[in-house]
């Protein structure tokens, strides 16, 4: 018997959300018999030609267990241990992984202050400075992640000037694509035009938020810039033994565009709810909210008073983003529902109403 509540829904992040339905079947399809561990199986296999036909011919992908591990894998790989990286002061790397980078690495982190987590090349200019100066962790890798920590989408021709900028310095380009499926339906783009055309060398890729159980990847896109891949995933615990199920769900998010189609309907209704607390708000229904951030994927950031977000929370869970502020994080999945975007909206007017 399930020992929670499986009518319930949130909206505190897409990891609360089970598993997408058709990835179980096909977890259960590869199921049966004996095959080969460590990624020495036909799924695997199949998955590398697949991530080939979406990030170019010379693409190669390493499945891992968690997101955290596919950073820490992916920048060890792309810098020595005099390196440092410029990121958002919001990266997950930065505020998320308990140090995680730059304890298993030896890496430094340069955070950058950017609205909405968007780092642009005069804010990157800012940090990237004293190659060769030997008192300074030197600046190799520039890491963006797509959808930011904050909501919003970098578009094509803002991740294509950020590459160009960090290649002239020599720098490597990482994305931290967690959300990367959001972004790319919120654009309506390929992930080739999103990472190989726009300059990315190398992708931590999530599958996990968008309907897996634990499918995240590193993505080699440029292999002329990472080196040893093979063994920093075994030597960092990220070399899963039954490696033909995460590969599998990746393969499955593939087909029939399902992970795309499934980030548009999160995307939607992120927007469903974000338009339902606008109407109310300019009806005067919703007295004391305030949006913080874009609504660019599936993340809907706002501000209201702490009487309305405790009286919310005895009905919906979800995160505090800014306590200070007043600040919260709403996050719609791919299981939601235009019932439950309703509904909650509601809970919120309410809520708003009876703290006003």
């Amino acid at each position: 018997m399930p020992l929670h509540d499986i009518s319930r829904k949130t909206f505190a992040s897409d990891n609360y959300a089970g598993v997408h339905p058709e990835i179980l079947a096909a977890l259960a399809q590869a199921n049966g018999g004996h095959v080969s561990a460590y990624g020495d199986d036909p799924y695997t296999a199949a998955l590398n030609d697949a991530v080939q036909e979406h990030f170019g011919d010379r693409a190669e992908i390493f499945p891992v267990f968690n997101g955290t591990g596919a950073n820490v894998v992916a920048l060890t790989s792309v810098m020595p241990r005099w390196g440092a990286v410029i990121a958002s002061a919001d990266a997950h790397i930065h505020t998320d992984e308990g140090g995680a980078p730059e304890r298993m690495t030896g890496l430094k982190l340069y955070p950058v202050p950017a609205p909405h987590a968007k780092l642009t090349p005069e804010r990157v200019a800012t940090e990237a400075w004293g190659y060769g100066f030997e008192h300074r962790a030197q600046p190799l890798v520039l890491s963006i992640t797509q959808t930011t920590e904050l909501g919003a989408v970098y578009t094509l021709d803002e991740v294509r000037a950020l590459a160009d900028f960090a290649h002239d310095k020599g720098m490597v380009v990482h994305m931290d694509g967690a959300r990367l499926w959001n972004a790319a339906a919120a654009m309506g783009c390929t992930f080739r035009e999103l990472t190989v055309d726009s300059g990315v060398d190398i992708l931590s890729w999530g599958g996990t938020k968008i309907g897996g159980m634990g499918a995240e990847a590193v993505v080699v896109i440029n292999p002329d810039v990472a080196d040893g891949l093979l063994y920093l995933r075994k030597s960092t615990g990220q070399l899963g033994s039954k490696l033909r199920f995460v590969s599998q769900q990746f393969l499955t998010l593939l087909q029939n565009d399902l992970g795309m189609n499934a980030a548009r309907h999160a995307n939607a209704m992120a927007t469903l709810l974000r338009s339902t607390l606008e109407q109310m708000e300019s009806r005067g229904d919703a007295p004391g909210l305030t949006f913080t951030h874009p609504t660019d994927a599936n993340a809907v950031f706002a501000a209201l008073p702490t009487e309305a977000t405790a009286k919310i929370r005895e009905s919906f869970h979800f995160y505090d983003w800014d306590e200070s502020a007043g600040e919260v994080r709403w996050m719609t999945a791919f299981d939601t529902q235009e019932s439950d975007v309703l509904a909650f909206a509601a809970t919120i007017g309410e809520a708003l109403r009876a703290s006003a």
